[in-house]
């Protein structure tokens, strides 16, 4: 008797201005998903927020384009409502259609990456691949997340946050708190959209500027004169650091375009060519900052070392970021950081979605009411 097949969901697009990079994440792990133990069922989100349930064979457009990479509107328009257990609901006739049993949620940055589509899911009592709705949200806010990284003793760089409402910081008193250059990003947000590198006073109105056409909140950061690596994380509560990886950008910077639109962007050299002590050290760190920001099931995190203190013990590695759900991409360096590390594409996503669903069953061993018992 065949066993059945594991019905899982695969949740991309977003209301996110890394809407295009999910779509390349979504078309990856349904090409590579392992199809003897799971069945995909692709649900798109347009950049207005409407779900289409979509067919395999046509739920992107120019999908062997990164720079004109579409979804195909043309899908059902559906919903998951609370308490559903899985049952998509049809917005045309108000019928099931289909069932999915986890969801493994391929959206980068804000409502897909911040906890707000991990809080519905969860109210629809289905398992999820990734962090829960704290560990999104503090992940996904650059400000947030680095005041708990200082708190818990893991070395940071020195940043400043500037919020709309307030009267812009001057230059002068940015340069003299951070030094020159300096970087301006949006607090919400990912794969590099909204950051600039900032040398004077003019590049700095224009980059205060284009950092809050993306959010309300931004972080000023110094620049770290260093090499950046980075390291993956998978696991729940017995999580395991990969081997780290550095980036080579050829870029000023490692910008959205060097990530995703530029063949020849950046060179990844995995693993990292550092001294063994310093490769620990960066797993080390890469496993405490995943249990200090409350992570489940993946994250990257991105590190700087200090060119002048690469041969210290230990020094010099300084954490820039997280990234709950990192991108997912054959190319991306979370799963090839894994694939170096003895762990496979298809294999790597079916662990993931056996970690969603163990999560899952040990939530659901908690009480929901109080009893008065011991």
């Amino acid at each position: 008797m065949s066993r059945k097949k594991i019905n899982v969901g695969i949740l991309f697009g977003g209301k996110s201005a890394e809407h295009e990079v999910s779509l390349q994440s979504a078309k990856n792990v349904y090409d590579a998903i392992d199809r003897e133990q799971y069945h995909p069922i692709l649900i798109g989100i347009d950049k207005t927020g409407k779900w289409l349930l979509n067919e395999g064979s046509r739920f992107l457009l120019n999908d062997d384009d990164p720079g004109r990479i579409r979804l195909n509107q043309s899908g059902d328009p559906v919903t998951l409502i609370p308490e559903s257990r899985g049952a998509i609901s049809n917005l045309r006739d108000l019928k099931d259609s289909g069932t999915v049993d986890v969801v493994f949620p391929i959206l980068h940055g804000p409502f897909g990456e911040d906890g707000t589509v991990q809080g519905l899911l969860r109210l629809a009592d289905i398992p999820f691949v990734g962090s829960g709705v704290l560990g999104s949200a503090v992940g996904m806010d650059k400000d947030v997340m680095k005041r708990l990284l200082r708190d818990a003793g893991i070395p940071i760089g020195k940043f400043l946050v500037l919020r709309s409402h307030e009267a812009v910081l001057p230059f002068d008193e940015a340069a003299a708190a951070l030094g020159v250059p300096l970087f301006v990003k949006p607090a919400n947000m990912g794969s590099s959209v909204g950051v600039s590198k900032i040398h004077n006073e003019a590049e700095y109105r224009l980059g205060i500027r284009e950092a809050f056409l993306y959010d309300s909140k931004i972080i000023l950061e110094e620049y770290i004169r260093g090499r950046e690596l980075e390291c993956s994380v998978l696991g729940n509560e017995e999580a395991i650091a990969s081997v780290p990886g550095e980036i080579i950008s050829s870029h000023e910077f490692y910008s959205y375009d060097a990530k995703y639109l530029d063949e020849k962007g950046a060179v990844l050299k995995i693993p990292a060519e550092v001294p063994a002590r310093i490769a620990e050290k960066i797993r080390e760190l890469a496993l405490k900052t995943f249990r200090a920001l409350c992570c489940t099931g993946l994250s990257r995190v991105d590190f700087f070392l200090r060119e002048a203190e690469e041969t210290a013990e230990g020094g010099g590695v300084i954490v820039n970021e997280i990234n709950t759900m990192p991108g997912f991409t054959r190319i991306s360096m979370y799963p090839k950081l894994w694939e170096a590390s003895g762990i496979g594409y298809t294999e790597l996503i079916s662990r993931l979605i056996n970690l969603a669903i163990a999560g899952f069953e040990q939530e659901k061993g908690l009480r929901t009411s109080y009893s008065g018992e011991g």
